[in-house]
């Protein structure tokens, strides 16, 4: 039972708190950015504060800050946003200044932060600073740590960057639903010592997903597992732009996965080693050599090399359904089914029948009409034919004469003369017979 004496000290510190929370509160707010352009913006490079190299956020950009007596404040609004998932399909999204993710945030080791977080979605919601040292109260639990954000409300949350890293934020209310709107961001904490680790190039990207039914605008979030438009980002392929790196830069990906399932990552061309996780930096003695990690639902990861390889290298997410896009998942298989003379019934019907599947899924670069605002299942074009991919796939682009600060895609590697696959000139005679059987199974062949 709480006492007298306990009610009124209670009641004394919540005075005391909520006078301190308005008078911060009625200050004038920070300016609070707004970006619909998907394009990756050149990194911002820090105009007052401790120095740091900024990073480069995959088709997104840095939210602008202002210092006020020593601390750094920054201006969030959640708000409906519409993203272009690349071209010829958007979505209506929740996001933060305009975008969906919304803008990272880059502040340096041991910086006061304060942020503004104004409410302009048609429910309650809250922010999460995941992976943050923090006093309990600013966590944003919802209900646990503070009052939701009621909308067209105003939070104040404030604590210092104490460990420098990789991060993220998201809702803590009504968080499946919010999370399937697309509400969430990227937050970089810069070291204090600016010479520790350096690189050259720093990207970050989240890796998000979503159901968005072929002719739709607007995700299903009450989906659990069945997701179709996989994005880093809330890009899908063809509309991630490349990475882009000098040779010999020492290049960093930081990667946030706020999907549910998890995520190899595979980069071509370079080995790399995770340098960073959740809980930090990885000493350099726990590091070892990989071209794939796995990112788990909820993680971060940072992983470096060195670009050493000139030419377009593939990054993308090696579960082969996250490279592909809406259309076609639900179809029977009907590779060897010979279709032509049913084709031909059907096309006398509907004249605009494909038969497809008897050889493979390959479309070879033809079109087939798909609904309004929707993507190929597989598409993209390079400098040799058809690439037939999608979601979770982009390029490393790595030019020996890119200017060092230059983030502009440099077009198509132009690889040496005789350093690309060719078709075989020799005698058609001498390749394996095309009327071969197919190799039978279920022997051994190990006698005992």
């Amino acid at each position: 039972m709480t006492s007298r004496r306990r009610f009124l000290r209670d009641a004394s510190l919540a005075v005391v708190g909520a006078a301190a929370v308005e008078r911060t509160s009625l200050a004038a707010l920070p300016d609070a950015a707004s970006r619909s352009d998907a394009s990756t913006a050149k990194p911002l490079a820090p105009p007052n504060g401790r120095p740091y190299r900024p990073v480069a956020t995959l088709n997104g950009w840095t939210l602008p800050w202002r210092m006020r007596n020593g601390v750094k404040e920054f201006h969030l609004v959640a708000e409906p946003v519409v993203r272009e998932i690349a071209p010829g399909m958007q979505a209506n999204l929740w996001g933060y200044n305009g975008q969906s993710p919304g803008p990272t945030i880059e502040v340096v080791e041991g910086d006061r932060v304060r942020l503004y977080v104004t409410n302009r979605l048609p429910e309650a919601t809250s922010v999460h600073w995941h992976g943050q040292r923090l006093p309990n109260g600013m966590d944003g639990v919802a209900g646990l740590n503070q009052r939701a954000i009621a909308p067209g409300q105003t939070y104040v949350y404030e604590f210092e960057a104490k460990r420098p890293g990789t991060f993220m934020y998201h809702p803590h209310a009504d968080e499946m639903m919010q999370m399937a709107m697309g509400l969430m961001g990227f937050w970089v904490t810069h070291p204090k010592d600016p010479s520790f680790m350096p690189v050259d190039r720093d990207y970050v990207f989240l890796i998000n997903a979503y159901a968005i039914d072929p002719g739709t605008r607007t995700p299903r979030v009450n989906e659990m597992t069945d997701f179709n438009l996989w994005t880093w980002n809330s890009r899908a392929f063809p509309g991630i732009d490349p990475l882009v790196a000098r040779q010999g830069d020492r290049v960093r990906i930081r990667i946030g996965n706020l999907t549910m399932t998890n995520h190899p990552i595979h980069l071509h061309g370079h080995e790399f080693k995770v340098t960073g996780t959740d809980g930090g930096w990885v000493p350099p003695t726990a590091q070892w050599p990989e071209v794939t990690t796995d990112v788990a639902v909820g993680q971060m990861r940072a992983i470096e090399f060195d670009a050493t390889e000139p030419g377009d290298w593939a990054l993308h997410c090696h579960k082969s359904h996250h490279t592909m896009n809406p259309m076609g998942h639900d179809v029977p298989t009907m590779l060897g089914v010979n279709q032509r003379e049913i084709a031909k019934k059907i096309t006398r019907i509907i004249p605009d029948y494909m038969a497809m599947g008897e050889t493979g899924a390959s479309m070879n670069g033809m079109e087939m009409p798909i609904p309004e605002n929707t993507l190929p299942m597989m598409t993209g074009t390079g400098p040799y034919g058809p690439i037939e991919m999608g979601g979770m796939f982009t390029t490393l682009k790595v030019r020996q004469d890119l200017p060092r600060d230059s983030y502009r895609d440099p077009g198509w590697y132009r690889a040496p003369r005789g350093t690309v696959a060719s078709p075989w000139q020799g005698s058609t005679s001498a390749l394996p017979s095309t009327h071969r059987p197919p190799a039978s199974a279920g022997k051994t062949g190990v006698k005992s």
